[in-house]
């Protein structure tokens, strides 16, 4: 049991409980007991069976496909742990769904991140604890404490290790897929240790929804080694029409890694035919065992939520977490 002022209880929902296994083989606790049936008409319902009066709990549960069932679920399971008088409940999201709705790119458009940050804290959530949000202001969305995690330190740890020789010579490039994306290239290239930058400038159609059109590559990567870094990969339409891009400019190898892994159809088969040599991803979204291809590499984010959890429960400081991080990577 790990060191706090009240009891601690981690909570799964139905289709979360390795990740939570997980989180809790890291921290030495037990998983507790959850119960979730679905009535004939499709209603969900939970019995949590234990006692969590006075305890600090944490439920983890990612908002993925079915985003709506898994929304659902976790909504009942926060409005049943708080009436049964558990002293804080606090959700353990390592994918947050509805990111992508950040603001209104044109008239008549709804803000469903905002909505869905409202939903949780009028359940009863007293903290969130996710990771890499679609876009970072989605943090002042909440008016309750929110940590904020990062896959990158970890897939960059993966690429430094694997693509050793490239670094040394000078011919690894970070590759951002889109304009927006370039801040977080530019993190991950720092945490590479030495790489240069480059950037997919894309149009998208907006008319149509996960399409866009690759128009150019800024920076060098002839005759480089590229990995394409993004928060997300959907149907892989960007992600391989970027790679395809690099390798018709001279790219010598593309990888690719992100942190949620969605694999909406096509990507699987979009991914087999491409151009990019390995996908790396976390396991912030369960990937089913049709979907482990061999391109695929999944790596488990799991002992950073772990460590997440230990200091938020002991009050000692959460951003000393990415110093920490940093500081590993440096060296």
């Amino acid at each position: 049991m790990f060191a706090g002022i009240r009891e601690v209880k981690i909570f799964s929902g139905r289709d979360s409980k390795n990740f939570a296994e997980s989180i809790c083989d890291n921290l030495g606790v037990p998983l507790s007991n959850v119960k979730t049936k679905r009535f004939a008409d499709g209603e969900i319902a939970v019995s949590i069976e234990e006692s969590v009066r006075g305890t600090d709990v944490y439920v983890v549960q990612p908002t993925c496909k079915p985003a709506n069932e898994h929304l659902m679920e976790l909504l009942i399971m926060v409005d049943a742990l708080k009436r049964a008088s558990a002293y804080n409940v606090n959700l353990v999201i390592p994918y947050f769904g509805y990111a992508r709705q950040d603001r209104k790119t044109k008239a008549r458009e709804p803000i469903t991140a905002k909505l869905v940050a409202n939903l949780l804290e009028k359940a009863g959530a007293s903290r969130v604890i996710t990771a890499d949000l679609h876009a970072g202001q989605i943090q002042g969305f909440f008016d309750i404490p929110l940590d904020h995690l990062m896959g990158g330190p970890l897939l960059a740890s993966y690429f430094r290790k694997k693509l050793s020789k490239e670094i040394k010579d000078d011919l690894l490039t970070v590759v951002s897929p889109d304009i927006g994306g370039v801040a977080r290239a530019r993190t991950f290239s720092g945490h590479i240790g030495r790489a240069d930058l480059a950037i997919v400038d894309k149009r998208r159609l907006h008319e149509v929804a996960n399409v866009c059109e690759v128009m150019d590559i800024i920076g060098d990567i002839k005759g480089k080694t590229c990995i394409l870094v993004d928060d997300i990969i959907d149907t892989a339409g960007t992600i391989v029409k970027a790679a395809a891009a690099l390798k018709e400019r001279g790219a010598d190898k593309v990888y690719a890694c992100a942190t949620h892994g969605v694999l909406s159809d096509p990507a699987i088969d979009r991914l087999k035919g491409s151009d990019i040599e390995e996908v790396v991803l976390t396991d912030t979204i369960p990937i089913p065992s049709e979907k482990k291809i061999d391109k695929i590499k999944v790596m488990s984010i799991a002992p950073l939520f772990a460590e997440a959890l230990r200091r938020i429960h002991s009050e000692h400081s959460v951003s000393t977490l990415f110093a920490d991080s940093e500081k590993k990577e440096t060296k």
